[in-house]
């Protein structure tokens, strides 16, 4: 049997950083397809680069639109960025980044002040 893409540990750090959709009392709608189901959908579509819409139905994560959809709700509710900040935090914890190979890169520093002005030539 294949290991599961979405392991209960992983699952344990993503769950709560999920926001909760409550359903509508009046015209409810379709129920949504599980959270831990549709990232196991996400992640397979990220891992093996198929097109979305090649989701394998047999999975269980529902439709690949379905999968895009909530990618893009959880990115828009800042989900991963968050995400990536817990698993910084506990790499770190752990001891397990090597910082003296870290880059910053000038494209995502922001300079606030910005440089001085030029003193003008006489």
């Amino acid at each position: 049997m294949a290991r599961p893409l979405v392991s209960d540990e992983l699952w344990e750090l993503v769950e709560p950083l999920i926001p909760k959709v409550t359903r509508r009392h009046r015209f409810p709608g379709r129920r949504r397809i599980d959270d831990r189901k549709v990232l196991t959908g996400i992640l397979f579509v990220l891992q093996t680069g198929i097109p979305w819409e090649y989701l394998p139905q047999e999975m269980g994560c529902g439709s690949g639109m379905t999968c895009w959809r909530r990618l893009q709700e959880w990115q828009q509710a800042g989900v991963w960025q968050r995400l990536h900040e817990l698993l910084l935090a506990k790499l770190h914890e752990a001891d397990r980044i090597d910082w003296s190979r870290a880059v910053i890169d000038s494209s995502h520093v922001r300079a606030v002040g910005g440089a001085r002005r030029p003193v003008q030539a006489r």
